[in-house]
Protein backbone atom coordinates (compact mmCIF):
# COMPACT_ATOMS: atom_id res chain seq x y z
CA UNK A 1 0.00 0.00 0.00
CA UNK A 2 1.38 3.40 -0.97
CA UNK A 3 1.72 6.38 1.35
CA UNK A 4 -1.04 8.21 -0.56
CA UNK A 5 -3.40 5.24 -0.16
CA UNK A 6 -2.70 5.07 3.59
CA UNK A 7 -3.37 8.81 3.95
CA UNK A 8 -6.64 8.45 2.02
CA UNK A 9 -7.77 5.56 4.24
CA UNK A 10 -6.97 7.56 7.38
CA UNK A 11 -8.82 10.57 6.02
CA UNK A 12 -11.88 8.48 5.23
CA UNK A 13 -11.75 6.98 8.74
CA UNK A 14 -11.59 10.44 10.32
CA UNK A 15 -14.53 11.64 8.22
CA UNK A 16 -16.55 8.54 9.12
CA UNK A 17 -15.81 9.06 12.84
CA UNK A 18 -16.77 12.74 12.60
CA UNK A 19 -20.06 11.87 10.92
CA UNK A 20 -20.79 9.18 13.53
CA UNK A 21 -19.82 11.53 16.37
CA UNK A 22 -22.05 14.27 14.97
CA UNK A 23 -24.98 11.87 14.61
CA UNK A 24 -24.46 10.62 18.15
CA UNK A 25 -24.30 14.14 19.55
CA UNK A 26 -27.56 15.02 17.76
CA UNK A 27 -29.57 11.97 18.82
CA UNK A 28 -32.66 12.92 20.80
CA UNK A 29 -32.11 10.42 23.62
CA UNK A 30 -33.02 10.96 26.44
CA UNK A 31 -35.19 13.76 25.01
CA UNK A 32 -35.55 15.65 28.28
CA UNK A 33 -36.58 12.58 30.28
CA UNK A 34 -34.96 11.79 33.62
CA UNK A 35 -32.03 9.36 33.52
CA UNK A 36 -31.62 7.16 36.59
CA UNK A 37 -28.31 5.79 37.89
CA UNK A 38 -28.80 2.94 40.37
CA UNK A 39 -25.98 2.65 42.92
CA UNK A 40 -25.94 -0.68 44.83
CA UNK A 41 -24.60 0.90 48.04
CA UNK A 42 -26.17 3.29 50.58
CA UNK A 43 -25.90 6.98 49.81
CA UNK A 44 -22.59 8.41 51.01
CA UNK A 45 -21.30 4.99 52.07
CA UNK A 46 -19.00 4.13 49.16
CA UNK A 47 -16.52 5.66 46.76
CA UNK A 48 -18.68 4.38 43.89
CA UNK A 49 -21.56 6.52 45.17
CA UNK A 50 -19.24 9.53 45.44
CA UNK A 51 -17.79 9.02 41.95
CA UNK A 52 -21.27 8.74 40.42
CA UNK A 53 -22.53 11.84 42.24
CA UNK A 54 -19.47 13.82 41.18
CA UNK A 55 -19.97 13.17 37.45
CA UNK A 56 -23.78 13.24 37.20
CA UNK A 57 -24.16 17.06 37.22
CA UNK A 58 -21.89 17.32 34.16
CA UNK A 59 -23.59 14.33 32.53
CA UNK A 60 -26.92 16.07 33.06
CA UNK A 61 -25.63 19.23 31.36
CA UNK A 62 -24.39 17.28 28.33
CA UNK A 63 -27.60 15.27 27.97
CA UNK A 64 -29.87 18.23 28.60
CA UNK A 65 -31.89 16.05 30.97
CA UNK A 66 -32.07 15.46 34.72
CA UNK A 67 -29.86 12.65 36.04
CA UNK A 68 -30.74 11.23 39.44
CA UNK A 69 -28.94 8.75 41.71
CA UNK A 70 -31.06 5.94 43.14
CA UNK A 71 -29.38 3.99 45.97
CA UNK A 72 -30.48 0.35 46.23
CA UNK A 73 -28.09 -1.37 48.66
CA UNK A 74 -28.09 -4.92 49.93
CA UNK A 75 -27.05 -8.52 49.30
CA UNK A 76 -23.48 -7.63 48.37
CA UNK A 77 -24.70 -5.25 45.61
CA UNK A 78 -26.96 -7.92 44.05
CA UNK A 79 -30.18 -6.01 44.78
CA UNK A 80 -29.05 -2.86 42.98
CA UNK A 81 -27.43 -4.65 40.05
CA UNK A 82 -30.54 -6.81 39.62
CA UNK A 83 -32.72 -3.69 39.53
CA UNK A 84 -30.50 -2.31 36.78
CA UNK A 85 -30.64 -5.56 34.79
CA UNK A 86 -34.44 -5.66 34.94
CA UNK A 87 -35.04 -2.01 33.98
CA UNK A 88 -36.84 -1.69 30.65
CA UNK A 89 -37.40 2.07 30.36
CA UNK A 90 -34.25 2.76 28.27
CA UNK A 91 -33.42 5.45 30.84
CA UNK A 92 -31.79 3.41 33.64
CA UNK A 93 -28.12 2.54 34.09
CA UNK A 94 -26.25 1.26 37.13
CA UNK A 95 -23.01 1.88 38.95
CA UNK A 96 -20.86 -1.19 39.57
CA UNK A 97 -17.57 -1.98 41.26
CA UNK A 98 -15.38 -5.06 41.70
CA UNK A 99 -18.22 -6.98 43.37
CA UNK A 100 -19.98 -7.04 40.00
CA UNK A 101 -17.34 -9.43 38.70
CA UNK A 102 -16.60 -11.19 42.01
CA UNK A 103 -20.25 -12.22 42.44
CA UNK A 104 -20.15 -14.12 39.16
CA UNK A 105 -18.17 -16.89 40.89
CA UNK A 106 -18.90 -16.11 44.55
CA UNK A 107 -22.71 -16.39 44.45
CA UNK A 108 -24.12 -19.60 43.01
CA UNK A 109 -27.61 -18.34 42.14
CA UNK A 110 -27.55 -14.75 40.92
CA UNK A 111 -30.97 -13.41 39.85
CA UNK A 112 -29.36 -12.01 36.69
CA UNK A 113 -26.77 -13.12 34.16
CA UNK A 114 -23.73 -10.87 34.50
CA UNK A 115 -22.72 -10.93 30.85
CA UNK A 116 -26.08 -11.47 29.14
CA UNK A 117 -28.49 -9.26 31.09
CA UNK A 118 -26.16 -6.27 31.35
CA UNK A 119 -23.91 -4.42 28.93
CA UNK A 120 -20.91 -2.19 29.63
CA UNK A 121 -21.12 1.59 29.29
CA UNK A 122 -17.84 2.93 30.67
CA UNK A 123 -15.11 2.21 33.22
CA UNK A 124 -14.86 5.54 35.03
CA UNK A 125 -12.04 5.35 37.59
CA UNK A 126 -10.10 3.34 40.15
CA UNK A 127 -8.41 3.82 43.54
CA UNK A 128 -5.80 2.05 45.64
CA UNK A 129 -6.88 0.20 48.76
CA UNK A 130 -5.27 0.21 52.17
CA UNK A 131 -5.25 -2.26 55.06
CA UNK A 132 -5.88 -0.44 58.34
CA UNK A 133 -6.30 -1.56 61.95
CA UNK A 134 -7.98 0.02 64.94
CA UNK A 135 -5.71 2.38 66.84
CA UNK A 136 -5.60 0.22 69.97
CA UNK A 137 -4.41 -2.94 68.24
CA UNK A 138 -0.75 -3.49 69.30
CA UNK A 139 0.67 -3.87 65.78
CA UNK A 140 2.32 -1.38 63.43
CA UNK A 141 3.21 -3.38 60.32
CA UNK A 142 2.13 -6.48 58.44
CA UNK A 143 4.55 -8.89 60.13
CA UNK A 144 3.34 -7.81 63.57
CA UNK A 145 -0.29 -8.15 62.48
CA UNK A 146 0.25 -11.67 61.14
CA UNK A 147 2.17 -12.73 64.26
CA UNK A 148 -0.59 -11.34 66.47
CA UNK A 149 -3.29 -13.12 64.45
CA UNK A 150 -1.44 -16.43 64.68
CA UNK A 151 -1.10 -16.08 68.44
CA UNK A 152 -4.81 -15.20 68.72
CA UNK A 153 -6.59 -17.41 66.15
CA UNK A 154 -10.21 -16.45 65.56
CA UNK A 155 -10.08 -13.53 68.00
CA UNK A 156 -9.56 -10.84 65.36
CA UNK A 157 -12.33 -9.60 63.08
CA UNK A 158 -12.16 -7.78 59.77
CA UNK A 159 -14.90 -5.61 58.32
CA UNK A 160 -15.90 -5.34 54.69
CA UNK A 161 -18.46 -3.20 52.92
CA UNK A 162 -20.41 -6.27 51.82
CA UNK A 163 -19.96 -9.78 50.50
CA UNK A 164 -18.08 -9.86 47.21
CA UNK A 165 -16.61 -6.39 47.63
CA UNK A 166 -12.90 -5.65 47.31
CA UNK A 167 -12.62 -5.46 51.10
CA UNK A 168 -14.00 -9.00 51.42
CA UNK A 169 -11.85 -10.29 48.56
CA UNK A 170 -8.67 -8.68 49.94
CA UNK A 171 -9.34 -9.95 53.45
CA UNK A 172 -9.77 -13.53 52.29
CA UNK A 173 -6.71 -13.29 50.05
CA UNK A 174 -4.59 -12.08 52.99
CA UNK A 175 -5.92 -14.88 55.21
CA UNK A 176 -5.01 -17.46 52.57
CA UNK A 177 -1.55 -16.08 51.81
CA UNK A 178 -0.59 -15.46 55.46
CA UNK A 179 -2.16 -18.61 56.88
CA UNK A 180 -4.24 -16.79 59.49
CA UNK A 181 -7.84 -17.00 60.65
CA UNK A 182 -9.76 -13.73 61.02
CA UNK A 183 -13.55 -13.51 61.28
CA UNK A 184 -15.30 -11.68 58.43
CA UNK A 185 -18.02 -9.15 59.33
CA UNK A 186 -19.83 -7.72 56.26
CA UNK A 187 -21.47 -4.29 56.42
CA UNK A 188 -23.86 -2.50 54.09
CA UNK A 189 -21.31 -0.09 52.72
CA UNK A 190 -17.86 1.24 53.52
CA UNK A 191 -19.16 4.12 55.66
CA UNK A 192 -20.65 2.09 58.52
CA UNK A 193 -17.76 -0.39 58.39
CA UNK A 194 -15.20 2.39 58.69
CA UNK A 195 -17.19 3.95 61.53
CA UNK A 196 -16.97 0.70 63.49
CA UNK A 197 -13.25 0.37 62.74
CA UNK A 198 -12.63 3.86 64.11
CA UNK A 199 -14.75 3.03 67.17
CA UNK A 200 -12.73 -0.14 67.73
CA UNK A 201 -15.69 -2.50 67.26
CA UNK A 202 -13.77 -4.42 64.57
CA UNK A 203 -10.02 -4.96 64.41
CA UNK A 204 -9.01 -4.42 60.80
CA UNK A 205 -10.32 -3.62 57.35
CA UNK A 206 -9.33 -3.08 53.74
CA UNK A 207 -10.82 0.06 52.25
CA UNK A 208 -10.37 2.82 49.72
CA UNK A 209 -7.22 4.78 50.50
CA UNK A 210 -8.67 8.26 49.79
CA UNK A 211 -11.47 7.71 52.31
CA UNK A 212 -9.22 6.22 54.98
CA UNK A 213 -6.34 8.68 54.74
CA UNK A 214 -7.77 11.50 56.90
CA UNK A 215 -8.36 9.04 59.76
CA UNK A 216 -4.90 7.54 59.30
CA UNK A 217 -3.29 10.98 59.47
CA UNK A 218 -5.30 11.90 62.56
CA UNK A 219 -4.27 8.67 64.33
CA UNK A 220 -7.81 7.32 64.64
CA UNK A 221 -6.75 4.19 62.73
CA UNK A 222 -3.34 2.81 61.72
CA UNK A 223 -2.24 2.00 58.17
CA UNK A 224 -0.57 -1.38 57.64
CA UNK A 225 -0.08 -1.39 53.88
CA UNK A 226 -1.47 -0.31 50.52
CA UNK A 227 -2.51 -2.75 47.81
CA UNK A 228 -0.92 -1.56 44.57
CA UNK A 229 2.35 -3.30 43.69
CA UNK A 230 4.05 0.09 43.94
CA UNK A 231 3.44 2.76 46.56
CA UNK A 232 0.33 4.86 46.05
CA UNK A 233 1.12 8.43 44.90
CA UNK A 234 -1.49 9.74 47.34
CA UNK A 235 0.38 8.27 50.33
CA UNK A 236 3.91 7.21 49.35
CA UNK A 237 4.90 7.01 53.02
CA UNK A 238 2.73 3.90 53.49
CA UNK A 239 4.52 0.68 52.44
CA UNK A 240 2.76 -1.78 50.18
CA UNK A 241 1.68 -5.23 51.29
CA UNK A 242 3.71 -6.55 48.35
CA UNK A 243 6.97 -5.16 49.78
CA UNK A 244 6.20 -6.63 53.21
CA UNK A 245 6.60 -10.23 52.14
CA UNK A 246 3.72 -10.84 49.71
CA UNK A 247 4.96 -9.74 46.26
CA UNK A 248 1.89 -11.07 44.42
CA UNK A 249 -0.63 -9.24 46.60
CA UNK A 250 -2.44 -6.63 44.52
CA UNK A 251 -5.97 -5.26 44.56
CA UNK A 252 -7.69 -2.05 43.58
CA UNK A 253 -11.21 -0.67 43.57
CA UNK A 254 -12.72 0.28 40.22
CA UNK A 255 -15.95 2.05 39.37
CA UNK A 256 -17.98 1.66 36.20
CA UNK A 257 -21.41 2.07 34.63
CA UNK A 258 -23.43 -0.74 33.06
CA UNK A 259 -26.82 -0.76 31.37
CA UNK A 260 -29.56 -3.34 30.91
CA UNK A 261 -29.08 -5.43 27.79
CA UNK A 262 -32.38 -3.97 26.57
CA UNK A 263 -30.97 -0.43 26.39
CA UNK A 264 -30.54 0.73 22.81
CA UNK A 265 -27.09 1.22 21.32
CA UNK A 266 -27.60 4.93 20.69
CA UNK A 267 -28.55 5.42 24.36
CA UNK A 268 -25.49 3.47 25.57
CA UNK A 269 -23.19 5.38 23.23
CA UNK A 270 -24.68 8.74 24.23
CA UNK A 271 -24.28 7.91 27.91
CA UNK A 272 -20.72 6.76 27.31
CA UNK A 273 -19.91 10.02 25.55
CA UNK A 274 -21.56 12.10 28.29
CA UNK A 275 -19.61 10.38 31.07
CA UNK A 276 -16.31 10.62 29.19
CA UNK A 277 -16.96 14.34 28.73
CA UNK A 278 -17.76 14.69 32.44
CA UNK A 279 -14.54 12.90 33.41
CA UNK A 280 -12.56 15.54 31.52
CA UNK A 281 -14.31 18.47 33.19
CA UNK A 282 -11.65 20.51 35.08
CA UNK A 283 -13.63 20.55 38.33
CA UNK A 284 -14.25 16.80 38.17
CA UNK A 285 -10.58 16.11 37.40
CA UNK A 286 -9.48 18.27 40.33
CA UNK A 287 -12.00 16.63 42.66
CA UNK A 288 -10.76 13.16 41.74
CA UNK A 289 -7.10 14.15 41.71
CA UNK A 290 -7.29 15.66 45.19
CA UNK A 291 -8.84 12.43 46.46
CA UNK A 292 -6.42 10.04 44.78
CA UNK A 293 -9.00 8.73 42.31
CA UNK A 294 -7.47 7.77 38.96
CA UNK A 295 -9.64 8.62 35.94
CA UNK A 296 -9.88 5.93 33.27
CA UNK A 297 -12.75 6.44 30.80
CA UNK A 298 -12.91 4.93 27.31
CA UNK A 299 -15.29 2.89 25.17
CA UNK A 300 -17.85 0.26 26.15
CA UNK A 301 -15.67 -2.39 24.50
CA UNK A 302 -12.71 -1.35 26.68
CA UNK A 303 -14.86 -1.84 29.76
CA UNK A 304 -16.11 -5.17 28.39
CA UNK A 305 -12.52 -6.42 28.14
CA UNK A 306 -11.91 -5.30 31.73
CA UNK A 307 -15.04 -7.07 32.98
CA UNK A 308 -14.04 -10.33 31.32
CA UNK A 309 -10.50 -10.22 32.71
CA UNK A 310 -11.80 -9.41 36.20
CA UNK A 311 -14.29 -12.29 36.12
CA UNK A 312 -11.49 -14.71 35.29
CA UNK A 313 -9.17 -13.20 37.92
CA UNK A 314 -11.69 -13.39 40.72
CA UNK A 315 -12.80 -16.85 39.68
CA UNK A 316 -9.25 -18.10 40.21
CA UNK A 317 -8.95 -16.31 43.57
CA UNK A 318 -12.34 -17.50 44.84
CA UNK A 319 -11.39 -21.09 44.05
CA UNK A 320 -7.88 -20.89 45.50
CA UNK A 321 -8.99 -19.18 48.73
CA UNK A 322 -12.26 -21.15 49.02
CA UNK A 323 -13.90 -17.78 49.56
CA UNK A 324 -17.61 -17.93 50.44
CA UNK A 325 -20.48 -15.49 50.63
CA UNK A 326 -21.23 -15.13 54.36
Amino acid sequence: MTTIERVMIRSIAVIFWAISFGSLAQTNWPNGQTVRVIVPFPGGASTLDSVVRTVTPEVSKFLGSPVIVDNKPGAGTVIGVDATAKATDNLTVGGVANSFTVNQSLIKTLPYNTTKDLQPVVLMARTANVLAVKSSLPVNNLKELIDYAKKNPGKLSYASFGNGTTAHFAGEMLKSMAGIYVVHIPYRGQGPALTDLIAGNVDLMFGNLPDFLPYIKSGKIKAIGTTYLTRAPLAPEIPTIAEQGFPAFETDSWYGIVAPSSMTKDAVDKMNLAINKALQDPAVKKNFGDRGIEIIGGSPSKFQDHIQSEILKYERIVKSTKMQSD
